[in-house]
């Protein structure tokens, strides 16, 4: 399918005052050459160290904005993802400080991935592990209506950095509309991730993505709405899960109680190193709430997928 053009301009914060890198109708389907999170500040020849050096300023960058002709406040802009071209090196950190075992994990860590393009074959997580592969793009969202400079780490009403796993190939994500255009932009893909992405990266990696855009007219969203189009996990399910909770009054402590038994399980029955299962673990593991209603007590569990370790 031919796009009208590759968008290859970013920018580091969501700012309605921006100058759109082009303006198109809707319908029309567009191409971003899209950074890894950190901004091309790692490498495929990157150690430990540069992971320490990274400026802040410079993560998380996004392609566009994109100005949807017609696109007004109170309408609705749906994306649909149409492709994803994977570039066939990627990265995961731990990066100090981020995380949510993140006093734990003080000391930076970083992998390296390299993973056939074509293919999208398993991915080797050296020795121990061998992650399938699901492109996504973590960061996709539209101008908030709020003046300034906004960071673009957190995820807001209007999108941003969601890091959904399933705004993948075929799916539509429909955005909130707040600001004249919309003013679309994306980032921070993503060739795997588990849902909860809990050491704060995923397998990091640039590639080229093809979105297609449509407007709603006066259909008025509170929150970013995903439709799919098929399955969601079953690229993981074939040989089970091993599952561990956590269960509190509090869904962060619980949740970081399943995530340290998964660790703990990884580290005494694969011999991993407990960094490495922590990160393997924001790769491909999934964090779920499983009971919110139960009072006081709520239960949070840790989808670990075994065909990685098989």
């Amino acid at each position: 399918m031919a796009h009208r053009r590759t968008i290859h301009e970013h920018h580091f914060g969501w700012d309605n005052s921006l100058a759109p890198a082009v303006t198109i109708a809707p319908g029309e389907s567009l191409e971003f050459e899209v950074t890894d999170a950190a901004g091309g500040q790692l490498s495929q020849i990157s150690t430990v160290d540069d992971v320490g050096r990274l400026d802040f300023a410079r993560v998380n960058p996004v392609a566009g904005p994109v100005y949807v002709d017609g696109a007004e406040p109170g309408d609705i802009l749906k994306v649909t993802v149409l492709s994803f071209a994977p570039s066939g090196w990627g990265w995961t950190a731990n990066i100090p400080g981020f995380g949510l075992l993140a006093e734990e994990f003080k000391e930076p860590a970083l992998h390296l991935w390299r993973y056939d393009d074509r293919t999208l074959a398993p991915c080797a997580f050296g020795s121990r592990a061998r992650v399938p592969l699901k492109p996504f793009a973590g960061t996709i969202g539209v101008a908030p209506t709020e003046p300034g400079c906004h960071s673009i780490v957190p995820p807001r009403r209007v999108g941003g950095n969601m890091d959904l796993r399933d705004i993948a190939s075929g799916s539509e994500l429909q955005l909130p509309v707040e600001v004249a255009g919309a003013l679309f932009s994306v980032g921070d893909t993503h060739a795997a991730q588990g849902d909860g992405e809990v050491c704060g990266t995923a397998l990091e990696s640039p590639m080229r993505v093809a979105l297609q855009f449509d407007l709603v007219k006066q259909a008025p969203l509170a929150f970013p709405r995903l439709i799919t189009p098929g399955p969601v996990t079953r690229h993981l399910d074939e040989r089970g899960y091993q599952v561990t909770t956590g269960i509190g009054p509090d869904l962060m402590e619980a949740a970081r109680a399943a995530v340290r038994s998964a660790i703990d399980w990884l580290t005494r029955e694969h011999r991993m190193p407990a960094i490495d299962a922590y990160m393997l673990c924001s790769v491909c593991g999934d964090l779920r709430i499983s009971e919110i209603v139960d009072i006081p007590n709520w239960t949070v569990s840790f989808y670990f997928p075994r065909i990685v370790l098989e």
